[in-house]
């Protein structure tokens, strides 16, 4: 069945939301990491509720509601959230003020807050909203699982509005610990250049997207998500449960107009994508996008959206454009590699 994208909302470390031109103004990031372009969150949110919310709730919150408001809608039927590694600053403060007071005399608010579903149930509680409520923390795939459930929901009920999103934050301590790794650039002038060079490692990023998804198409909906898979370490397989994939959903390789990857910068892995885009889809046009967003588990809910607008305008920005084929932009396949480990794909079609 068809799953309509009726609304969409996104903050992300470009300004993806208001009234502004798809890309027009990429923003340039010097150093390994890019974080979040906030809007005023008053439009949102009460200011009185403002002060208890850490920053990762405001980004879900702002979000979830921008997608409800383009779709007109004011309570979702559901909402599903996706999150790799939840509300990073709440658990922070707990476990640090744990260490400094000796595990004696502890505020419960961070604790209370630090939960992956916090997100989830935030927007529910301000919205008023009963229905179903479920998180995701699969890692790299928590934003793929929010699809196929919302999918499953609503071919048992197509009538409902379901309210679909990925969210993850930065905070400096994570960063820290993750930078131990070594899987972050130490050197980065301009996250636009990000694949100008061959070079080790990639760039952190973070982000909140939400969308409104129904078994029923609105007036104003052009785009539609037709299908989801995941596949973790498929090795030598990959190429096979590609072809597999796009069987399903009556195409061949040849058939996707656009192919949104999701190269990091990292050299190793991009190579992998690249033999693999370029081999079986030498005749689509190729987008990269994780030189806007930064690399996190929840990197393909910006591309998601990113996808959805591309269809909707019928044109890609020059900004993520690699490969122009010069193709009408009916079907978008997302193809999101995460340390080559998860790789994802997530079919869109104009509807």
């Amino acid at each position: 069945m068809a799953v309509y994208i009726n609304g969409k909302g996104n903050i992300s470390p470009q300004k993806t939301w208001g009234d502004e031109p798809l890309l027009l103004s990429p923003l340039d990031y010097v150093g390994n990491k890019l974080t979040c372009v906030q809007p005023d969150y008053t439009e949102f949110v009460d200011v009185r509720q403002l002060r208890r919310m850490s920053r990762i709730i405001k980004m879900g919150v702002a979000a979830g509601t921008m997608a409800l408001r383009k779709a007109g809608i004011s309570v979702p039927d559901g909402i599903i959230t996706g999150t790799g590694y939840g509300c990073l600053e709440d658990t922070g403060t707990f476990l640090t003020k744990m260490v400094e007071s000796y595990e004696s005399a502890l505020n419960p608010t961070p604790f209370i807050q630090s939960t992956h579903n916090t997100i989830g149930s935030q927007i529910a509680l301000l919205m008023q909203c009963q229905g179903y409520n479920q998180t995701y923390t699969q890692r790299a795939f928590s934003f793929e699982n929010v699809l196929l459930d919302s999918i499953l929901e609503l071919k048992d009920n197509p009538a409902q509005s379901i309210l679909a999103g990925g969210v993850d934050e930065i905070t400096d301590v994570s960063h820290t610990i993750q930078e131990r790794f070594g899987i972050y650039r130490q050197d980065s002038l301009s996250s636009l250049a990000l694949f100008k060079s061959n070079k080790k490692g990639t760039l952190q990023g973070e982000g909140a997207a939400y969308f409104v998804l129904s078994g029923e198409k609105t007036s104003h909906c052009k785009v539609s998500l037709v299908s989801v898979a995941t596949f973790y370490k498929p090795g030598n397989n990959l190429r096979s449960d590609i072809e597999s994939f796009l069987k399903s959903c009556s195409l061949e390789c040849g058939d996707d107009d656009l192919v949104l990857i999701g190269k990091s910068g990292d050299f190793s892995p991009d190579h992998e994508a690249e033999l693999i885009s370029s081999s079986l889809f030498p005749n689509s046009s190729r987008a990269l996008f994780k030189h806007l967003c930064g690399e996190h588990p929840s990197a393909s809910a910006f591309a998601f959206w990113l996808g959805a607008r591309i269809i909707e305008e019928q044109q890609i920005p020059a900004i993520v454009l690699e490969r122009d084929a010069n193709r009408p932009l009916k079907n978008c396949l997302i193809y999101n590699p995460y340390f080559s480990n998860y790789h994802s794909f997530i079919l869109l079609r104009a509807c």
